[in-house]
């Protein structure tokens, strides 16, 4: 039985849509799953990267390595006395703040406020200990 030209290129139109549809989810799957396999946002797994970028951008050698690794150690120190320095008038600042907002408002206001702080201080907490991992 032949065909007609409009029931072959109906059936062409149909192969490619359905390449079309199977390439999108493809795409979609591969892109997913790329993104679920990226490394953690933590301090040293951003460093390890930094490093491993330097020694493949700059091909550095041993000791050099060990000599930016010596100088980022430094830099994390200096960063970190720094703000030792800074985190009293940080708080007194945002203690302020925090006062400043409850005269404004409600009552009622004021108990959302304060589960919204708590809230707020246990993510801060959780962040805090994620990055010391």
């Amino acid at each position: 039985m032949k065909r007609s030209s409009w029931q072959i290129a109906l059936s062409l139109l149909a192969v490619f849509i359905s390449g079309v549809v199977v390439g999108g989810f493809a795409f979609r799957l591969y892109t997913v799953r790329s993104i679920e396999a990226a490394a953690p946002n933590t301090p040293e797994a951003y460093r390890k990267r930094y490093v491993n970028e330097m020694n493949a951008r700059l091909t550095l050698d041993d000791s050099q390595t060990v000599r930016l690794n010596q100088i980022l150690d430094q830099t994390r120190a200096k960063a970190a006395e720094v703000k030792r320095r800074y985190k009293p008038d940080m708080d007194k600042i945002h203690a302020e703040q925090v006062q400043d907002i409850r005269t404004m408002l409600t009552v009622a206001q004021t108990s959302e406020y304060a589960k919204y702080l708590q809230e707020r201080e246990l993510e801060q907490k959780a962040r805090e200990t994620a990055q010391k991992r």
